[in-house]
């Protein structure tokens, strides 16, 4: 895999948030976690979060590999709760957490919608 095919998602959901009139920054170094978007105006990140890599409970694409399952699980679990603490750590300074799911590109127009409520956009 490309490392350009790595930026898709992130890709699609910025360009949603743009669609809505939303205006951000990425990868803002100075942030717990380094989220991938950042919405100062509304005090909100958005994490772009890969399913099997973090784990997305009820999730077809969440599976651990049938191969050297001790390493996956622990690998994934250390993803997990990394998360976990970025999201705690955003929080205590003020910050929204919003997670997107890989899954959920599948549905740009839900996708879209979902956004559009949790910033109150109208178009």
């Amino acid at each position: 895999m490309t490392q350009n095919s790595y930026k898709k998602p992130e890709i699609a959901v910025r360009k949603i948030l743009h669609s809505l009139g939303l205006r951000f920054r990425i990868h803002c170094s100075d942030l717990p976690g380094k989220p991938d978007i950042v919405l100062k105006r509304f005090n909100t990140v958005i994490m772009l979060n890969g399913c099997f890599w973090h784990k997305h409970s009820g999730c077809p694409r969440s599976n651990v590999p049938k191969s050297n399952c001790s390493y996956w699980s622990d690998k994934l679990e250390k993803n997990v709760e990394r998360d976990k603490g970025t999201q705690l750590a955003l929080t205590e300074l003020g910050w929204r957490v919003i997670i997107v799911w890989e899954c959920e590109l599948k549905d740009i127009e839900k996708l879209k919608d979902r956004l559009k409520g949790e910033f109150n956009v109208r178009n």
